[in-house]
């Protein structure tokens, strides 16, 4: 594979707690990687991204890391890492692994050393302690709220106050601190010579904020202007390592703002979330495919496509609701769902996203047409929004529900009794069922992708004359996506073969809620 292989690549990600158990304890790990890898292989994927597999407490599913360069024990070992690794680039796999630079653990070396050293110290720079306002310092240095919900400062027992945006195990980096960035160029490097291929950026736009200033209007912690030198160095350090490549979370409503990190010094690709959050509506999403193609193409840079991944609501369930947009403010837990709705949106969507051009994301489980999980009881869900939120917002537990992969009760080949429980009712999703039907979601993603495969991938497109329900265009390759998502069958537009249809084809018409690729 090329050097610049992830311009048009299919990336699956897999959230490792809940992928495969190798060891029997409940928990996903390297062991069961690497058991899975023939069907990952044999899924048609091109790269793998894996969510954070490092040393930490779990206070925020792994996004808060204790040691950025060794793997949690319950995950497996550092050898063992490596040896998959290898092994998924013999299978033709690439590796992007996830990096979390705002932020550390609170019980990572670096934090522990900062607490004993107490105030003023070098080991404080590190971070943002700050003295606290009113009588005693008894106040937050400033108003901050976290994004997980409540206060985004905690007091330690000498009197000073830390910022933390997301929990209070997640004290933030000071990015103003060379140690910081020299840290990071270091765990890159680290990485890179172990035979990863990518960096996933987490939390991209955060990491600049000036706690001490006055509030003058502009958003005090996302999109600072000093966070492109941060990348520029990032690049520096990967641009050593030829084929290796930087992806960044980068959630920005301003699509300008958004395009400044993917100038040909900083990230290479960036997700695009105005996709995974657009409603099932042909306006809103041809207005998004246009935009994302807008944004992109002076820039070089290959546009991303996403239909969920570990923190939002799966497809399924979203799509067969009344209001198929996603916010990550409001998870809107028990709104019906009309599943049988979803799913047939869902392969639709599945088809429309492989036929754009560019780089494709795929959520495990979303290849098996999961639904979210809404009925977890609140004693086993984990995210801390749940707990941050006051038990308002669920939080992103029901989309990490360990996968089922074979058997018709829990936990269904996953391992050992797994971390999350599983619906009773998940056998129809089991990999094993869903292998031997012809018209299941895996199904359907094998072909998709194959074909994608063959004529698809990085390019343009072309759109063509449609009705205001209906999305239709042509790629490089010749191939014609069309997708009804009105409420009525519509003609096919002139074709030779129907290549793939995410749904049963009548009489040369294209039902509603359906995609086919034409040739």
């Amino acid at each position: 594979m090329p050097d610049n292989w992830w311009r048009g690549a299919v990336i699956y990600q897999v959230y490792p707690r809940s992928f495969a158990d190798g060891d029997g304890d409940g928990t996903g790990d390297v062991a069961g990687l690497r058991d899975r890898l023939p069907y990952l292989a044999g899924l048609g994927v091109d790269a793998l991204w894996l969510n954070p597999w490092y040393p930490s407490p779990m206070a925020d599913g792994g996004y808060d890391v204790a040691d950025y360069r060794d793997i949690a024990p319950v995950f497996g070992t550092l050898a063992e890492a490596e040896a998959f690794i290898a092994e998924a680039r013999a299978a033709g796999l690439r590796i992007i692994v996830d990096v979390v630079p705002n932020h550390t653990s609170s019980a990572s070396a670096w934090f522990r050393e900062a607490l004993a050293a107490g105030p003023g110290s070098a080991a404080r720079e590190r971070f943002w302690f700050r003295p606290g306002r009113g009588a005693g310092g008894a106040e937050p240095p400033n108003d901050w709220r976290s994004i997980f919900g409540g206060p985004a400062w905690t007091r330690v027992p000498d009197g000073e106050w830390y910022l933390h945006l997301f929990a209070p195990e997640q004290p933030d980096f000071n990015w103003n601190s060379p140690q910081v960035v020299q840290e990071f160029h270091d765990v890159l490097r680290f990485w890179y010579e172990r035979g990863v291929d990518g960096i996933r950026i987490d939390s991209a736009a955060l990491l600049v904020k000036d706690p001490d200033a006055a509030p003058d209007g502009a958003d005090p912690y996302t999109d600072r202007e000093g966070v492109h030198e941060i990348y520029r160095g990032w690049r520096k350090v990967t641009d050593a390592y030829p084929g290796r490549v930087l992806v960044g979370e980068v959630w920005l409503p301003d699509p300008e703002r958004f395009a400044r990190y993917l100038r040909p010094d900083e990230m290479h690709t960036a997700f695009n979330f105005d996709f995974l959050v657009c409603p099932w509506e042909p306006a809103a999403l041809r207005a998004c495919i246009d935009g994302t193609l807008a944004t992109h193409a002076p820039l070089g840079a290959p546009p991303t496509w996403v239909l969920s991944n570990h923190d939002v609501v799966r497809p399924v369930t979203r799509y067969g609701r009344a209001d198929t947009r996603f916010d990550m403010q409001d998870r809107r837990l028990g709104e019906p769902s009309d599943l049988a709705l979803g799913t047939r949106r869902a392969r639709a969507a599945a088809l429309l996203a492989m036929a754009l051009p560019g780089a494709v994301y795929v959520y495990q489980g979303e290849e098996l047409g999961l639904p979210e999980v809404e009925d977890l009881p609140g004693d086993v869900r984990q995210d801390p929004i749940w707990r941050r939120s006051g038990y308002t917002d669920p939080g992103r537990d029901g989309c990490r529900v360990p996968i089922p992969w074979s058997g018709d009760a829990p936990p269904y080949g996953f391992g050992g009794e797994p971390w999350l429980p599983q619906p009773a009712g998940w056998a129809r999703y089991t990999v094993e069922r869903e292998d031997a039907d012809p018209g299941s979601m895996l199904a359907l993603y094998r072909a998709g992708l194959r074909e994608r495969r063959n004529r698809l991938g990085d390019g343009t497109l072309t759109w063509r004359e449609s009705g205001p329900d209906v999305l239709a265009f042509t790629r490089d390759s010749g191939l014609t996506c069309v997708v009804n998502l009105g409420a009525a069958p519509v003609p096919l537009p002139p074709h030779e073969r129907v290549l793939l249809a995410s749904g049963p084809l009548a009489d040369g018409t294209l039902p509603p809620d359906t995609t086919a690729w034409l040739g």
